[in-house]
Protein backbone atom coordinates (compact mmCIF):
# COMPACT_ATOMS: atom_id res chain seq x y z
CA UNK A 1 0.00 0.00 0.00
CA UNK A 2 2.01 3.22 -1.12
CA UNK A 3 1.06 6.75 0.30
CA UNK A 4 1.81 10.04 -0.75
CA UNK A 5 3.58 12.38 1.33
CA UNK A 6 1.34 14.89 3.49
CA UNK A 7 -0.83 17.00 1.98
CA UNK A 8 -4.13 16.80 3.82
CA UNK A 9 -2.94 18.87 6.76
CA UNK A 10 -4.24 22.12 5.17
CA UNK A 11 -7.03 21.54 3.91
CA UNK A 12 -8.82 19.36 6.92
CA UNK A 13 -7.58 22.20 9.73
CA UNK A 14 -9.84 24.80 7.70
CA UNK A 15 -12.75 22.39 7.50
CA UNK A 16 -12.61 21.89 11.25
CA UNK A 17 -12.36 25.78 11.84
CA UNK A 18 -15.04 26.63 9.33
CA UNK A 19 -17.76 24.35 11.17
CA UNK A 20 -16.33 24.78 15.04
CA UNK A 21 -16.85 28.84 13.87
CA UNK A 22 -20.93 27.62 12.12
CA UNK A 23 -21.44 25.58 14.98
CA UNK A 24 -22.74 26.92 18.73
CA UNK A 25 -22.62 23.74 21.07
CA UNK A 26 -26.38 23.38 23.19
CA UNK A 27 -25.63 24.44 27.21
CA UNK A 28 -26.57 23.00 30.14
CA UNK A 29 -28.43 25.42 32.68
CA UNK A 30 -25.04 26.51 34.42
CA UNK A 31 -24.05 27.64 30.63
CA UNK A 32 -21.51 25.11 30.20
CA UNK A 33 -21.52 23.04 27.06
CA UNK A 34 -23.51 19.86 27.43
CA UNK A 35 -21.47 16.87 26.85
CA UNK A 36 -24.31 14.39 28.34
CA UNK A 37 -25.11 11.04 26.04
CA UNK A 38 -23.64 8.19 24.82
CA UNK A 39 -20.15 8.53 23.09
CA UNK A 40 -18.53 6.15 21.06
CA UNK A 41 -14.46 5.71 20.18
CA UNK A 42 -14.59 2.92 17.65
CA UNK A 43 -12.10 3.25 15.32
CA UNK A 44 -9.74 1.86 12.63
CA UNK A 45 -7.30 4.61 13.20
CA UNK A 46 -4.12 3.00 14.70
CA UNK A 47 -3.03 3.86 18.00
CA UNK A 48 1.04 4.50 16.89
CA UNK A 49 1.70 5.48 13.99
CA UNK A 50 2.58 2.28 11.31
CA UNK A 51 6.28 2.51 9.83
CA UNK A 52 5.14 2.21 6.33
CA UNK A 53 3.82 5.83 6.98
CA UNK A 54 6.10 7.79 8.34
CA UNK A 55 6.72 11.03 8.03
CA UNK A 56 2.59 11.30 6.86
CA UNK A 57 1.08 12.89 9.39
CA UNK A 58 -2.62 13.34 7.67
CA UNK A 59 -4.65 10.48 4.78
CA UNK A 60 -5.72 11.71 2.05
CA UNK A 61 -9.92 10.62 1.85
CA UNK A 62 -8.65 8.25 -1.05
CA UNK A 63 -5.65 6.80 0.87
CA UNK A 64 -7.98 6.69 3.96
CA UNK A 65 -10.43 4.53 2.07
CA UNK A 66 -7.54 2.38 0.85
CA UNK A 67 -6.27 1.89 4.29
CA UNK A 68 -9.36 1.13 5.91
CA UNK A 69 -9.94 -1.64 2.99
CA UNK A 70 -6.86 -3.00 3.91
CA UNK A 71 -7.17 -3.36 7.51
CA UNK A 72 -10.73 -4.88 7.63
CA UNK A 73 -9.35 -7.32 5.15
CA UNK A 74 -6.37 -7.93 7.03
CA UNK A 75 -8.17 -8.04 10.59
CA UNK A 76 -11.54 -10.14 9.83
CA UNK A 77 -11.96 -12.73 11.94
CA UNK A 78 -14.85 -15.09 10.36
CA UNK A 79 -11.42 -16.81 8.55
CA UNK A 80 -11.13 -20.55 9.83
CA UNK A 81 -7.42 -20.75 11.16
CA UNK A 82 -5.10 -23.16 9.31
CA UNK A 83 -4.82 -25.22 12.73
CA UNK A 84 -6.96 -26.76 15.35
CA UNK A 85 -5.06 -24.40 17.76
CA UNK A 86 -5.50 -21.09 15.42
CA UNK A 87 -8.95 -21.94 14.62
CA UNK A 88 -10.18 -21.93 18.44
CA UNK A 89 -8.34 -18.78 18.98
CA UNK A 90 -9.92 -16.97 16.31
CA UNK A 91 -13.46 -18.12 17.92
CA UNK A 92 -13.87 -14.49 19.09
CA UNK A 93 -15.56 -13.64 15.22
CA UNK A 94 -16.30 -10.91 13.61
CA UNK A 95 -19.98 -10.96 15.44
CA UNK A 96 -18.13 -10.14 18.63
CA UNK A 97 -15.80 -7.20 17.27
CA UNK A 98 -16.74 -3.71 17.15
CA UNK A 99 -13.56 -2.09 16.45
CA UNK A 100 -15.46 0.44 14.52
CA UNK A 101 -15.42 0.53 10.23
CA UNK A 102 -13.05 3.72 9.50
CA UNK A 103 -10.47 6.43 10.52
CA UNK A 104 -11.51 9.33 12.24
CA UNK A 105 -12.60 12.43 9.89
CA UNK A 106 -9.39 14.42 11.44
CA UNK A 107 -8.23 11.79 9.30
CA UNK A 108 -4.53 11.55 11.28
CA UNK A 109 -2.41 8.34 10.45
CA UNK A 110 -2.39 7.66 14.21
CA UNK A 111 -4.23 8.51 17.53
CA UNK A 112 -0.77 9.71 18.89
CA UNK A 113 -0.32 13.06 17.69
CA UNK A 114 2.86 14.65 19.87
CA UNK A 115 5.53 13.50 19.44
CA UNK A 116 4.89 14.51 15.43
CA UNK A 117 6.66 10.91 14.77
CA UNK A 118 3.21 9.13 15.73
CA UNK A 119 4.68 6.90 18.21
CA UNK A 120 5.22 6.78 22.25
CA UNK A 121 8.07 7.85 23.63
CA UNK A 122 10.95 5.28 24.48
CA UNK A 123 10.66 4.04 28.06
CA UNK A 124 13.09 5.31 30.55
CA UNK A 125 15.68 2.69 32.03
CA UNK A 126 13.88 2.21 35.23
CA UNK A 127 10.47 1.69 33.25
CA UNK A 128 12.04 -0.88 30.72
CA UNK A 129 13.13 -2.86 33.57
CA UNK A 130 9.60 -3.34 35.38
CA UNK A 131 8.35 -3.70 32.08
CA UNK A 132 10.63 -7.27 31.82
CA UNK A 133 9.71 -8.25 35.18
CA UNK A 134 6.02 -7.88 34.43
CA UNK A 135 6.20 -9.70 31.32
CA UNK A 136 8.31 -13.21 33.11
CA UNK A 137 5.36 -13.25 35.56
CA UNK A 138 2.99 -12.93 32.53
CA UNK A 139 5.34 -15.74 30.40
CA UNK A 140 5.81 -18.47 33.52
CA UNK A 141 2.32 -20.07 34.87
CA UNK A 142 0.22 -18.02 37.50
CA UNK A 143 0.91 -18.73 41.46
CA UNK A 144 -1.84 -16.67 41.82
CA UNK A 145 -4.73 -14.42 40.99
CA UNK A 146 -2.27 -11.41 41.65
CA UNK A 147 -0.37 -12.65 38.47
CA UNK A 148 -2.55 -11.77 36.30
CA UNK A 149 -3.38 -9.16 34.61
CA UNK A 150 -6.15 -6.79 35.92
CA UNK A 151 -7.99 -7.44 32.54
CA UNK A 152 -8.05 -10.92 32.86
CA UNK A 153 -9.53 -10.91 36.45
CA UNK A 154 -12.04 -8.54 35.33
CA UNK A 155 -10.92 -5.49 37.97
CA UNK A 156 -10.16 -3.11 35.21
CA UNK A 157 -10.77 -2.40 31.31
CA UNK A 158 -7.78 -1.92 29.08
CA UNK A 159 -10.47 0.97 27.51
CA UNK A 160 -11.90 2.14 31.33
CA UNK A 161 -8.82 5.05 31.01
CA UNK A 162 -8.07 7.55 31.86
CA UNK A 163 -7.16 7.70 29.13
CA UNK A 164 -10.13 6.47 27.24
CA UNK A 165 -8.38 4.44 24.37
CA UNK A 166 -10.62 2.00 21.94
CA UNK A 167 -10.53 -1.44 21.57
CA UNK A 168 -11.71 -4.60 19.78
CA UNK A 169 -15.25 -3.97 21.49
CA UNK A 170 -17.27 -2.29 23.96
CA UNK A 171 -16.29 1.19 22.83
CA UNK A 172 -19.01 3.24 24.14
CA UNK A 173 -18.81 5.66 27.77
CA UNK A 174 -22.27 7.52 29.16
CA UNK A 175 -21.84 11.03 30.22
CA UNK A 176 -23.77 12.61 32.79
CA UNK A 177 -23.21 16.23 33.90
CA UNK A 178 -24.24 18.29 36.41
CA UNK A 179 -22.99 21.71 37.82
CA UNK A 180 -20.85 20.20 40.36
CA UNK A 181 -19.39 16.83 38.54
CA UNK A 182 -18.98 14.56 35.38
CA UNK A 183 -19.35 11.13 35.67
CA UNK A 184 -18.40 8.76 32.81
CA UNK A 185 -19.94 4.81 32.91
CA UNK A 186 -17.33 3.06 31.05
CA UNK A 187 -18.85 0.34 28.84
CA UNK A 188 -15.70 -2.08 29.85
CA UNK A 189 -15.59 -3.08 32.43
CA UNK A 190 -18.74 -1.00 34.07
CA UNK A 191 -16.56 1.17 35.86
CA UNK A 192 -17.75 4.75 36.55
CA UNK A 193 -15.63 7.31 36.67
CA UNK A 194 -17.02 10.37 39.03
CA UNK A 195 -15.37 13.65 38.05
CA UNK A 196 -15.72 16.70 40.88
CA UNK A 197 -15.45 20.16 39.19
CA UNK A 198 -13.72 23.20 40.69
CA UNK A 199 -14.98 26.00 39.08
CA UNK A 200 -17.44 28.98 40.78
CA UNK A 201 -14.26 29.51 42.97
CA UNK A 202 -14.29 26.05 44.54
CA UNK A 203 -10.56 24.27 45.16
CA UNK A 204 -9.42 20.73 46.25
CA UNK A 205 -6.23 18.93 46.00
CA UNK A 206 -5.96 15.50 44.65
CA UNK A 207 -5.58 12.97 47.57
CA UNK A 208 -3.14 12.04 49.49
CA UNK A 209 0.08 10.21 47.41
CA UNK A 210 -0.75 7.23 50.28
CA UNK A 211 -3.93 6.56 48.84
CA UNK A 212 -4.01 4.73 44.91
CA UNK A 213 -6.50 3.89 42.88
CA UNK A 214 -7.30 1.56 40.03
CA UNK A 215 -8.57 4.85 37.40
CA UNK A 216 -6.67 7.38 39.67
CA UNK A 217 -8.47 10.45 41.19
CA UNK A 218 -9.75 12.98 38.79
CA UNK A 219 -10.29 16.56 39.03
CA UNK A 220 -12.35 18.58 36.70
CA UNK A 221 -12.52 22.25 35.84
CA UNK A 222 -13.68 24.55 32.80
CA UNK A 223 -11.41 26.26 30.29
CA UNK A 224 -13.75 27.87 28.40
CA UNK A 225 -15.97 25.44 26.39
CA UNK A 226 -13.34 22.67 27.05
CA UNK A 227 -13.38 20.07 30.14
CA UNK A 228 -10.24 19.53 31.52
CA UNK A 229 -9.86 16.69 33.84
CA UNK A 230 -6.49 16.35 35.74
CA UNK A 231 -5.89 13.06 37.45
CA UNK A 232 -3.07 11.10 39.57
CA UNK A 233 -2.76 8.56 42.43
CA UNK A 234 -2.93 5.49 40.45
CA UNK A 235 -1.95 2.55 41.44
CA UNK A 236 1.83 0.86 40.21
CA UNK A 237 -0.29 -2.20 38.40
CA UNK A 238 -2.30 0.36 36.37
CA UNK A 239 -0.06 0.37 33.44
CA UNK A 240 -0.29 2.38 30.25
CA UNK A 241 1.92 1.26 27.38
CA UNK A 242 4.58 0.99 30.42
CA UNK A 243 3.53 4.05 32.58
CA UNK A 244 4.47 3.59 36.60
CA UNK A 245 2.31 4.94 39.61
CA UNK A 246 3.92 8.73 38.82
CA UNK A 247 1.09 8.59 35.94
CA UNK A 248 -0.07 11.90 35.90
CA UNK A 249 -2.83 11.68 33.09
CA UNK A 250 -4.66 15.45 31.47
CA UNK A 251 -7.70 15.55 29.69
CA UNK A 252 -9.48 17.86 27.62
CA UNK A 253 -13.11 17.67 26.38
CA UNK A 254 -14.32 19.48 23.29
CA UNK A 255 -17.81 19.21 21.82
CA UNK A 256 -16.44 20.12 18.48
CA UNK A 257 -19.99 19.57 16.65
CA UNK A 258 -23.67 18.11 17.53
CA UNK A 259 -22.65 14.15 17.26
CA UNK A 260 -18.87 14.83 17.89
CA UNK A 261 -16.33 15.25 21.00
CA UNK A 262 -12.66 15.71 20.48
CA UNK A 263 -10.71 14.21 23.29
CA UNK A 264 -7.25 14.90 24.08
CA UNK A 265 -5.20 13.24 26.58
CA UNK A 266 -1.47 13.78 27.40
CA UNK A 267 0.68 11.15 29.52
CA UNK A 268 3.23 12.93 31.96
CA UNK A 269 4.65 10.26 33.82
CA UNK A 270 8.74 11.10 34.07
CA UNK A 271 9.75 7.88 35.69
CA UNK A 272 8.82 5.84 32.84
CA UNK A 273 8.69 7.74 29.40
CA UNK A 274 11.70 9.71 27.88
CA UNK A 275 9.14 12.73 27.23
CA UNK A 276 5.61 14.04 27.26
CA UNK A 277 2.85 13.00 24.98
CA UNK A 278 -0.21 13.23 23.65
CA UNK A 279 -2.97 11.61 22.08
CA UNK A 280 -6.20 12.63 19.70
CA UNK A 281 -9.80 10.41 19.69
CA UNK A 282 -12.60 11.74 18.11
CA UNK A 283 -15.74 10.50 19.83
CA UNK A 284 -19.20 10.00 18.07
CA UNK A 285 -22.45 10.06 19.87
CA UNK A 286 -23.83 6.66 20.02
CA UNK A 287 -27.45 4.84 20.41
CA UNK A 288 -28.22 3.85 23.78
CA UNK A 289 -28.85 2.00 26.39
CA UNK A 290 -25.71 1.17 27.36
CA UNK A 291 -25.57 -2.32 28.45
CA UNK A 292 -23.92 -4.08 31.52
CA UNK A 293 -20.51 -5.69 30.88
CA UNK A 294 -21.01 -8.24 33.15
CA UNK A 295 -17.13 -9.30 33.74
CA UNK A 296 -16.37 -10.38 37.45
CA UNK A 297 -13.11 -12.02 39.21
CA UNK A 298 -14.88 -14.60 40.15
CA UNK A 299 -16.09 -15.73 37.13
CA UNK A 300 -15.12 -19.57 36.02
CA UNK A 301 -12.22 -18.61 33.68
CA UNK A 302 -10.36 -17.75 36.63
CA UNK A 303 -10.53 -20.26 38.51
CA UNK A 304 -9.71 -22.24 35.46
CA UNK A 305 -6.69 -20.44 34.70
CA UNK A 306 -4.96 -21.53 38.01
CA UNK A 307 -6.53 -24.84 38.12
CA UNK A 308 -5.06 -25.19 34.93
CA UNK A 309 -1.71 -24.26 35.81
CA UNK A 310 -1.86 -26.38 38.84
CA UNK A 311 -2.77 -29.55 36.73
CA UNK A 312 -0.04 -28.87 34.52
CA UNK A 313 2.64 -28.45 37.64
CA UNK A 314 1.13 -32.01 38.81
CA UNK A 315 1.53 -33.38 35.32
CA UNK A 316 5.36 -31.94 35.23
CA UNK A 317 6.10 -33.20 38.46
CA UNK A 318 4.91 -37.25 37.29
CA UNK A 319 6.47 -37.01 34.45
CA UNK A 320 9.89 -36.16 36.12
CA UNK A 321 9.27 -38.84 38.57
CA UNK A 322 8.77 -41.18 35.31
CA UNK A 323 5.24 -42.40 37.54
CA UNK A 324 2.80 -40.67 34.94
CA UNK A 325 0.23 -43.15 33.38
CA UNK A 326 0.72 -43.85 29.55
Amino acid sequence: MAFAPNTAAQTITSKQSKTAQAWTPPRTADGRPDLEGIWSNATLTPFERPRELEGKEFFTEAEAAEFTRATLERANRDRRGATPQEDVEASYNEAWMDRGTKVYPNLRTSIVVDPTNGRVPPLTSAARQAAAARAAVQQRRPEGPEDLELWTRCILGRTSGPPMIPGAYNNNYQFVQTRDSVAIDSEMIHDVRVIPLLNQGKTRPHISSTIRLWMGDSIGHWEGDTLVVDTTNFTDKTQFHGSDRSLHVIERFTLAGPDTIRYRFTIDDPTAFTTMWTGEIIMSRARGPLYEYACHETNYALSDILAGARAEEKHDRLEGSGTHSK
